[in-house]
């Protein structure tokens, strides 16, 4: 999303270190650029003329001035005040007030609020609640439909709407029967309207005033650029909202919501969606999303979601057999499974300090389809083929390819890579990384 923001910014950054000594006349030239390429980036203008006169402010300064790395002290100030425009730290989901707490999901129609409410079942889960999923939408019988079957799928509760049912009353049923099912959290997924208007939030202002829920939510969607502010604006004087979920940050847009949000509406980015399965959302951390804009990389998220997936006994096993250079087929298929369960690699690059900036993965475009073909290749050997790869010849990789829906070309590409990295290992363990030639990697 932040790509266009990012190069630019990062040619204004080569610029100031090419000028050895920062004036104030190279400092306003930069900052110049920086104003165009956050205003192209759809951010608020108000917020942009403020943002840049914090940081000219900061960069004038004495201790800048005479810094013997003028170039990287401005990125450091651009980082913390990216930092501080998106809201300077991670805020927390509030869980006060009346027990069981409800988090009210409120947004306009086609946000993912629907959706959305099924992702923060699955982090809810994650850290020990028991969600409750509850349908407020009486206008649109496929919302209810809809989470009735994230709910099956996820094999979490949802509570029984039905269209001639009250909205508040939906909820506040919904509360009585979690406390006798013993569910701790309630998600309520209200009804939405293609645009603001005083019924929409006659319903949504009874239903808090009733249910009085612990935090009101507004899903927008990231690629609807300065109308996800406007639109936070308006439900924020309506509803005092606490917080907003960004939907599709994965998305091609501008990025200009995620940096105006905050100064707009005072209220923070809580969360953001970054992709379309169920687990793909985040909480949202200023300091690491004003890292990846300025293409530092995000290694903190990058080793959770590692975190999140590896196996730590399955990790020792194979630490074993790399140092003994037995990396199976079997062991590269399951590393390969385990880290796509982290995301796209592209996403995973971008989170890697100064990939996002490197001309030659720049513009790579990663084939996801390649890692199930890959999967599909080695699941179709045998057992005995997959801890034996020279066992594969002629007949058995024909077999191997029609077995797989693959070529024999494939099978051809996929033991070759498979044979570079297996050497690579061998390297490694022989003489260290000094060990692997340049052209070693097989990617």
């Amino acid at each position: 999303m932040f790509d266009n923001l990012t190069d630019k910014l990062n040619a204004v950054f080569k610029k100031l270190k090419g000028h050895g000594k920062l004036t104030e006349k190279n400092l306003q030239e930069g900052l110049r650029e920086v104003r165009m390429a956050l205003l192209e980036a759809d951010v608020h203008y108000s917020v942009v003329k403020n943002f840049i006169a914090d940081i000219k402010e900061r960069a004038l300064g004495q201790k800048v001035m005479a810094s013997l790395t003028p170039g990287q002290q401005i990125i450091k100030i651009v980082s913390e005040e990216l930092t501080e425009l998106m809201g300077g730290r991670l805020a927390d989901l509030s869980l006060a007030g009346p027990f069981p707490p409800s988090i009210m999901l409120v947004g306009l129609q086609g946000s993912g609020k629907t959706t959305t409410a099924g992702k923060l079942a699955v982090l809810m889960r994650k850290n020990g609640r028991k969600p409750y999923l509850v349908p407020a939408d009486v206008y649109r019988p496929a919302a209810i439909e809809q989470l009735q079957k994230l709910g099956q799928q996820l094999a979490v509760p949802v509570f029984p709407s039905s269209v001639e049912m009250d909205p508040v009353q939906i909820c506040e049923q919904a509360r009585t029967n979690a406390h006798k099912e013993g569910l701790d959290t309630l998600l309520l997924d209200t009804a939405g309207r293609l645009h603001i208007d005083e019924a929409l939030m006659g319903e949504l202002c009874r239903i808090k005033d009733t249910v009085k829920p612990s935090d009101i939510l507004l899903v927008a969607d990231a690629m609807t650029g300065q109308d996800a502010v406007n639109i936070a604006r308006a439900f924020n004087d309506a509803l005092d909202i606490g917080g907003v979920i960004l939907t599709k940050m994965d998305g091609d847009a501008r990025g200009g919501a995620a940096l105006s949000i905050k100064s707009i509406t005072n209220k923070p980015i809580k969360f953001i969606g970054v992709g379309e399965k169920l687990g793909d959302l985040e909480p949202f951390h200023p300091d690491r999303m004003a890292s990846r804009i300025l293409g530092m990389g995000d290694v903190l998220t990058m080793i959770e979601k590692a975190q999140a997936v590896v196996d730590e006994k399955k990790a020792a096993e194979l630490e074993k057999k790399l140092r003994k250079s037995e990396f199976t087929l079997e062991d590269f298929r399951d590393q390969m499974v385990q880290i796509r369960k982290m995301g796209s690699l592209s996403d995973l690059i971008s989170m890697i300090p100064g990939m996002s900036t490197s001309k030659h993965l720049k513009n790579l475009d990663v084939d996801e389809k390649e890692f199930v073909k890959i999967e599909a290749i080695i699941n179709s050997m045998t057992p005995q083929e997959r801890r034996q790869h020279a066992l594969i010849k002629g007949s058995r990789r024909k077999r191997i390819a029609k077995g797989s829906g693959t070529s024999v070309q494939d099978i051809n590409k996929l033991l070759k890579n498979y044979t570079q990295i297996l050497n690579m290992v061998k390297k490694i363990n022989k003489g260290g990384m000094r060990g692997i030639s340049r052209g070693m990697l097989p990617f």
